[in-house]
């Protein structure tokens, strides 16, 4: 069944001495002001690739390699997935010596190009820009923002690693020792993601016959936002996990705009029982004012790393 609902909400993401999202000189990112950050592309990666690998979705927005291990090009990305680019049959009259001729020339099918990548779930959740063989641009149902480090502290620290492998350049003092190398890390942040999702944003394209997002689409992104970050385990991001997810669904005809979730909740700066607490008194105060617009909220967290305070009175709750 098509999904027509809207939804806000807000993921949250731990991380203890880990790099979450690294910038090109492997530090944690971080504002001008020094808190802490991480782009969306590092949260939907983790989703895309629970999804990928959990749930067998075809993907398309995701890095692969070619034969002789390459990564592929965006067309041929398209190539590998669907086999060919969808063509169709143009007519159009030329002039010639005075006479109108009709003719028939075969051009690539652009709706048809949208359609395939439709059939992927990424792009009916995230959306995606194809320069390649034709341009198109979907706007994606499905929005999310900045990780904000809502945690009072934004401590970064280094170490020094060794290679096993010993430094190539001959001319170096260093030729005959192994290579010394550094890692960042961030000693605790809790980055909040803000999302929302739209499914009229793709509309437009089922017109036309193309898959939109389905009730099981819906659940399945649920699960790998609440998810996907701690199965994603990598050496960097060893001690980044999943640790709450909100979840605010509109009801059907409702046009409420609800405000950025990182203004609406905070983590306190003491620990109880060594559990961070989750504030949403500004939360809980802001749905009783609209609280004719929600159909539910759902919060899912960590219970051995956070307690949630101040929640709003109709909220369920589950277990991370």
């Amino acid at each position: 069944m098509t999904y027509k609902k809207r939804i806000f909400g807000a993921a949250i993401v731990k991380s203890i001495n880990s790099n979450y999202n690294a910038d090109f000189s492997g530090q944690p990112r971080t504002l001008p002001n020094g808190i802490a950050y991480a782009t969306d592309k590092a949260f939907k990666y983790a989703v895309k690739n629970y999804l990928k690998n959990v749930f067998d979705e075809t993907i398309f927005v995701f890095k692969s390699f070619t034969e002789d291990v390459k990564p592929r090009t965006l067309d041929e990305n398209f190539l590998n997935k669907f086999g060919e680019f969808p063509r169709k049959i143009l007519t159009k009259e030329i002039a010639k010596k005075g006479k109108t001729e009709i003719q028939e020339v075969e051009v690539t099918d652009r709706l048809g190009i949208a359609k395939k990548l439709l059939s992927c779930l990424d792009v009916r959740l995230f959306g995606a820009t194809y320069a390649g063989e034709e341009n198109i641009s979907i706007h994606g149902p499905v929005q999310v923002n900045h990780g904000i480090n809502i945690w009072v502290e934004n401590y970064i620290f280094s170490e020094q690693i060794m290679s096993p492998y010993r430094n190539s350049g001959e001319g170096s003092i260093d030729s005959e020792a192994s290579t010394l190398g550094r890692q960042f890390k961030l000693q605790e942040g809790h980055y909040l993601h803000h999302f929302s999702i739209n499914p009229r944003n793709i509309e437009w394209y089922g017109k036309q016959g193309s898959q939109l997002l389905s009730d099981k689409d819906i659940e399945k992104l649920k699960e790998a936002m609440s998810r996907g970050v701690t199965w994603y385990d990598s050496s960097s991001k060893a001690g980044s996990e999943n640790e709450a997810l909100i979840w605010i669904t509109l009801k059907e005809n409702s046009k409420l705009v609800l405000p950025n979730l990182t203004q609406l909740v905070e983590i306190k700066p003491d620990k109880r029982d060594g559990k961070v607490v989750l504030d949403c008194t500004k939360l809980k105060s802001k749905i009783t004012e609209v609280k004719a617009e929600i159909e539910t909220i759902e919060i899912a967290f960590n219970e051995s790393s956070i307690t949630i305070e101040n929640e709003p009175g109709i909220a369920n709750f589950s277990n991370l």
